[in-house]
């Protein structure tokens, strides 16, 4: 931008300059006339500067982007701009966005905190954007205040995608399977994209069959002390360590999940265990760790136990998290360890 206004500005003094040349080295009959001639210089200079600033599509009230053009710079400037105009929801909105994408949560949470509060609580946004801020914090937030939020934003948009996976999550933890279901199927009728059709039908299916499954006793099917059948109840001690050379995600505080999954199907942990990072250590998991109640891992399956830290805080993995995993086949009881070694791709 600064590069054209220089070369416009050099075109513009070229052209004052032939007009101007004629009036100061006019001939005997006509005495040179100076103040003519700056007279039209100014003139056409102040015109032109404001026809341009008439009809130019260029932005001159909003601040532009740091010269090196990174995100964080761009974000540095919005932030700016909003510290002078704190009643604009909209940037607030977009500032929440965008330090969600920079995974700097905190900051995210503070934005959308800002954002709801101008929305009175009554912008759809507003009310998601500051719930998954939360949950990416801690997945528990789903039963507290983000599951809040989320029902707030159901209210207001009961169709809304987000909402109703958020909410049908919240629901899962707080035990409301049928209402869960319910949540789920609406997302299905939204038409959502191939690849994540069978990932929701999972969780309807598995719902399913957490509903229509007897409750587990935690006293032992068999009396007579025999050992377990296949389907029956399991519990595993996972000691997890780090390998040399792994770092720990970043953050000297970053939790440490552990959570056994079916390698065959997707759809919510068997058993999750949230738990700070410190090495080595034991951790207990048995099926009533499961995220989905009557959906924890059972005597006879194959399955895979993963011990990940998470960087943001939150259950989702992102990439360079450090993690190690394992296969095991589930016994009754069991013993397994796991080596953190590898970064998430």
């Amino acid at each position: 931008m600064i590069t054209f206004m220089v070369l416009a500005a050099a075109m513009v003094l070229a052209v004052s300059g032939l007009i101007a040349l004629p009036l100061l080295s006019r001939g005997r009959a006509a005495p040179p006339s100076p103040w003519t001639a700056a007279a039209v210089l100014a003139g056409l200079l102040a015109g032109t500067a404001g026809l341009y600033a008439t009809f130019s599509n260029w932005n001159w009230s909003q601040p532009q982007a740091s010269p090196d053009g990174s995100p964080q710079s761009m974000v540095a400037t919005l932030a700016r701009r909003l510290a002078q105009h704190p009643d604009d929801l909209n940037g607030w909105l977009l500032l929440g966005r965008s330090y969600t994408v920079l995974e700097e949560t905190p900051l995210a949470v503070r934005a959308y905190e800002r954002a709801n509060d101008l929305a009175k609580g009554q912008n759809v946004d507003a009310l998601l954007g500051l719930a998954e801020a939360l949950v990416s914090q801690d997945d528990s937030q789903l039963a507290g205040r983000a599951g809040e939020l989320v029902e707030k934003a159901l209210v207001l948009a009961p169709q809304s995608p987000k909402a109703l996976f958020y909410g049908a999550a919240a629901a899962i933890q707080r035990k409301q399977l049928p209402l869960a279901r319910e949540r789920f199927a609406a997302l299905l009728a939204e038409n959502p994209p191939e690849n994540v059709r069978p990932v929701i039908q999972q969780q309807i299916n598995a719902i399913d069959q957490a509903l229509g499954a007897a409750p587990q006793s935690t006293v032992p099917a068999n009396a007579s002390g025999a050992a377990p059948g296949p389907g029956e109840a399991a519990r595993v001690q996972v000691t997890v360590r780090l390998a040399p050379g792994v770092g720990s995600g970043g953050k000297p505080d970053a939790p440490l999940f552990v959570f056994v999954r079916d390698p065959r199907a997707a759809g919510p942990p068997l058993a999750v265990k949230r738990v700070t990072a410190q090495f080595p250590q034991t951790v207990e998991l048995s099926s009533a760790d499961a995220m989905l109640a009557g959906h924890g891992m059972q005597v006879g399956q194959d399955v895979e136990i993963v011990a990940r830290i998470s960087s943001s805080g939150g259950p989702l993995a992102r990439t360079g998290e450090p993690f190690g995993s394992v296969a095991y086949h589930v016994a009754a009881t069991g013993t397994v360890t796991v080596v953190i070694d590898r970064l998430t791709p």
